[in-house]
């Protein structure tokens, strides 16, 4: 796989577009406005609220071409829901060997990973490990603890 490449859900893009539109409608146009105030207090050399100001005008701008250049980039990922392979999109139920609880993860792409909300990069060791197995296989994968086993119980 390309490792320029963003894989994304359709709800993923949304709100990084969203988020890119806000970014350069309204945040640029708020720190030009601070800007401008912070040059007419007078020297700029000692100049503090200038100083905030520029480096929120970089930190805006460098996120704007991240989100720009991951956008241009992404690949949309939409799971075929009737697929027995994991793959990116899946929804899978898995068990870790001599434990009860199950546990349920999106398989999603590194910029959408949340463990809070169990998106589950498909490059973490778990999700590598997951990948292309079916309902009813089990796997191992290495972890700083040592090997851990589990068990698919579904994917969907």
């Amino acid at each position: 796989m390309n490792d320029t490449q963003a894989f994304l859900t359709q709800e993923k893009f949304d709100e990084l577009k969203k988020e890119l539109d806000h970014l350069k409608t309204v945040r640029r146009k708020e720190v030009a406005e601070s800007l401008e105030y912070a040059r007419s207090l007078g020297d700029l050399s000692e100049n503090a609220e200038y100083q905030e100001a520029r480096d929120m005008q970089a930190a805006i701008e460098e996120r704007i071409g991240y989100l720009e250049k991951t956008i241009k980039e992404a690949k949309i990922v939409a799971h075929d829901k009737h697929g027995d392979v994991i793959g990116l999109g899946s929804v899978v139920t898995i068990q870790k060997d001599k434990d009860k609880d199950k546990r349920e993860y999106t398989i999603v792409g590194s910029d959408e990973a949340n463990i809070h909300d169990r998106k589950l990069s498909y490059l973490s060791p778990l999700g590598e490990a997951l990948m292309g197995k079916t309902k009813g296989d089990e796997f191992e994968f290495e972890t700083p603890v040592g090997k851990q086993k589990y068990k698919v119980l579904k994917v969907a």
